[in-house]
């Protein structure tokens, strides 16, 4: 029986990054425990260097504001990147500043999720290293006192003189410049946004991630990945060496004013966003219990991440946020013949490291 009609019908049972440069990335012992069970079916640090910021446009730099916006009823975005064969590649698309971050009907309860887990573990989630806290201030001040309330008016509020800034979802104000620490910034950005990020600054070695926030991580501890460089943060990725080059000349001339967007997707068998180990399996790790899926517990895990300049540091903000989409909706939408071909397509296309068998 195919792998496609076997997911269409629900295979019985069904089998238990920072700055990822795939278009697709399906957690590695999800994938091969899904692939193993439709198999047997069918057989039987640095200094930074200094990056000229060039000059805002007008039209690259409007916030575009949604008045009338309420986020109670606005629908969470329906993503579907998966296609049939799996290449490594950018696979950006043109981004406007207006979109750079995201609400929808999730966001108090996501907003109230990450304020846990930020007060629960701490440097886990977040983080600077020295040369990192101009760029997170710069971040802050921007997000605070005019993205946020110039792109959502009916959620977030200036008050008089601009001193500080009321969010009507979550009954919280904070002020439009960072006060105390670094870490606190990045705490109140954390608490007030639902996109995760990683902040970068290029180095002589290449870009270095000097800050983060990741209150999400899928699969990997992102405290591990403060003053690393891309070509160490994504040692662990199949073929990575195809465009780790290009990635590091794209970032360097990515202009101010412009932004990009891409998608990348994985599967998971449980309902956690903060994850910062089980996702992956690589080499020569083992797993075990393939058959211990819950298939109502089986979810499509898409990141939406944008890439932005910012004005003054020059610094790079990789930013994500997570959609969570339950496998059985994927396959009420028609879809599951096309997930399925997309899982197999991962050995086919031009790294084939993405498949583990």
């Amino acid at each position: 029986m195919a792998l496609s009609q076997r997911f269409d019908g629900y295979l019985q049972p069904f089998a238990n990054l920072i700055l990822l440069p795939v278009a697709v990335l399906v957690s590695a012992w999800i994938v091969t425990s899904i692939a193993k069970q439709w198999m047997q079916s069918r057989k039987q640090r640095s200094q930074p260097v200094k990056v000229e910021a060039a000059a805002v446009s007008e039209k690259t730099s409007i916030i575009e504001p949604l008045h009338g916006f309420d986020w109670k009823t606005a629908p969470r975005r329906q993503l579907r990147p998966f296609k049939p064969t799996y290449h490594i590649t950018m696979a950006i698309q043109s981004n406007i500043p207006s979109e750079l971050i995201t609400i929808d009907e999730d966001y108090l309860d996501r907003i109230t999720q990450r304020r846990s887990i930020i007060a629960t573990h701490g440097s886990t989630v977040h983080g600077c290293i020295p040369g990192g806290d101009a760029a997170v201030r710069e971040l802050y001040t921007y997000l605070l006192s005019e993205q946020l309330p110039k792109r959502f008016p009916t959620i977030f509020q200036l008050s008089q003189d601009n001193s500080s800034c009321m969010n009507l979802a979550t009954g919280m104000s904070f002020p439009t410049t960072p006060q105390g620490s670094t870490d606190a910034a990045l705490r109140v950005l954390g608490e007030t946004i639902e996109e995760d990020f990683f902040l970068l600054q290029q180095t002589p070695d290449g870009h270095q991630s000097i800050a983060f926030m990741c209150c999400f991580p899928s699969g990997f501890d992102p405290s591990t990945k403060l003053g690393k460089t891309l070509v160490e943060i994504h040692a662990p990725v199949p073929s990575y060496e195809k465009i780790g080059s290009s990635m590091e000349r794209f970032f360097a001339k990515l202009e101010v004013g412009k932004s990009v967007k891409r998608t990348n997707w994985s599967v998971q068998t449980h309902t956690e966003l903060f994850n910062c180990q089980g996702n992956h399996i690589t080499g020569d790790d083992t797993y075990e219990h393939d058959e211990d899926v819950d298939i109502e517990k089986t979810f499509l895990r898409i990141e939406l991440q944008t890439l932005t300049r910012l004005p003054k540091t020059s610094a790079v903000l990789f930013s994500f946020k997570t959609y969570l989409y339950p496998v059985r909706q994927i396959k009420e939408e028609g879809l599951g013949s096309a997930f399925a071909d997309a899982i197999e397509g991962l050995s086919k296309g031009n790294a084939p490291g993405m498949w583990t068998s």
